[in-house]
């Protein structure tokens, strides 16, 4: 192991320890080359230095993990992240088409989807559409949803199409394992699942239904009259305070498998 002696200037030396031996005088450097205990100075190349206020331009265009349930008002991807260690439940005041094509989406991460309807008739079509249930998605009548075995190499959700009352949910949000119930529109159940659920999606409703949502969630004034216009595939994202108008637009597979967007079915 090589040590330094103290050179005269109070630095390190370029001689090693014993035999006085530095590098041999036919392969002496110049003193003005060296730099004391660093050997050799390098090329010199421009500091890379960013002001305070340049840091942000270094932010990237990345949303978190999860389906991406359309674009906001800008066109920029809008992510929600239902694959989670911890319970997430999410309520979805609006169409079957939307809850259809995030369960979609959803398998297409590489989630498992299981379905728990009243009206298993109108998932079939996307039942054989993914090869009949081995391939992600699983159809089941109400109350039968066995357990998931949700982990995080296997994240599960759970999409509840169960009318206006759902009943409690044997298999209910857990890690890795998220629950998305659909309601058609807004039914005396409504309050509490939305003062449960950590994400909250509202599509068109009437001015009453939008009236009691706003005093529910607290929603603005602005955004209160806009519920009873938004158009088809249009959802305001509601979670924590923030609140997002999304449009889903569908790809050519998931037109040609679910039919254009549509509030009502």
């Amino acid at each position: 192991m090589t040590t330094s002696t103290t050179g005269p200037a109070g630095g390190p030396s370029a001689q090693g320890p014993a035999d006085g031996g530095g590098p041999s005088a036919d392969r002496r450097v110049p003193a003005g080359r060296l730099r004391g205990g660093f050997g050799l100075l390098g090329p010199r190349h421009g500091r890379h230095v960013l002001s305070a206020d340049q840091v942000d331009e270094l932010a990237l265009p990345i949303g978190d993990d999860g389906v991406i349930a359309g674009v906001d008002g800008e066109g920029r991807p809008a992510v929600l992240g239902v694959n989670r260690p911890t319970p997430y439940d999410i309520v979805l005041i609006g169409g079957l088409w939307t809850a259809q094509v995030l369960a979609l989406r959803a398998a297409a991460t590489g989630a498992r989807v299981a379905v728990e309807t009243g009206r298993p008739q109108a998932w079939l079509q996307m039942v054989h559409a993914m090869g009949g249930g081995q391939n992600g998605l699983a159809v089941h009548d109400v109350g039968r949803v066995p357990p998931q075995g949700a982990s995080a190499g296997t994240p599960v959700l759970v999409v509840r199409d169960c009318g206006m009352r759902p009943p409690r949910g044997r298999v209910v949000s857990g890690p890795w394992q998220s629950v998305l119930t659909l309601l058609p529109y807004l039914s005396p159940v409504a309050p509490g699942l939305l003062r449960r659920a950590r994400l909250a999606g509202i599509q068109r409703v009437s001015p009453d239904e939008a009236a009691e949502l706003g005093r529910t969630m607290g929603l603005s004034r602005t955004e209160v009259e806009s519920l009873p216009t938004l158009a088809d595939g249009v959802t305001l994202w509601c979670a924590d305070g923030d609140r997002q108008y999304v449009t889903t637009v569908p790809t050519d597979a998931e037109t040609g498998l679910l039919g254009t967007p549509r509030r009502m079915d």
